[in-house]
């Protein structure tokens, strides 16, 4: 039946609300949540659309959004860090609206502290791009001219194959 929850679900309304399917989140872990939804806020024009504090664990666990679209960056209170998205290729990319914007989010990365990587410019399809270290060590990629966007609705064209 069309309407029926996915195998697996139970004690959906099929009525109510469409069920996510695709790609939703990436999950880290932050000892800071209020540092970290500030930072995100900064850099990455986030906010907050879902907090909960679990009650077994009383764990603070917070849904970022850009609102661009049905994908949260889940934060979650941890006492260490055991594993970072950091080094030299892991990141979470964010896109933003042009060159001088990634250079104004750098600069004032880089007046506050933090430590920031490029930016470079490496032509099409990579663009121009930074990192921005959370205090975690996460990498947050601000780029623009990447055109994702572009490959995703092109995909299966010959040319992008």
């Amino acid at each position: 039946m069309p309407n029926d929850p996915p195998a697996g679900v139970t004690g959906a309304d099929p009525g109510a609300r469409s069920l996510d399917v695709g790609a939703t989140h990436v999950a880290l872990p932050v000892t800071d949540i209020e540092g970290s939804v500030a930072f995100y806020a900064r850099y990455a024009a986030m906010q907050v659309v879902h907090r909960r504090t679990d009650p077994g664990t009383d764990t603070t666990v917070v849904w970022l959004s850009d609102l661009t679209r049905p994908f949260v960056i889940v934060l979650i209170q941890a006492p260490a860090i055991d594993h970072c998205l950091g080094g030299l290729f892991c990141h979470l990319g964010v896109a933003v609206a042009s060159r001088a914007e990634v250079d104004q989010r750098v600069a004032q990365a880089r007046a506050e502290g933090l430590q920031v990587i490029g930016p470079f410019d490496h032509g099409h399809p990579v663009g121009y791009w930074a990192y921005i270290v959370h205090p975690d060590g996460h990498n947050l990629e601000l780029s623009h001219g990447q055109e994702v966007g572009l490959a995703v609705a092109g995909y299966g064209s010959p040319a992008e194959v």
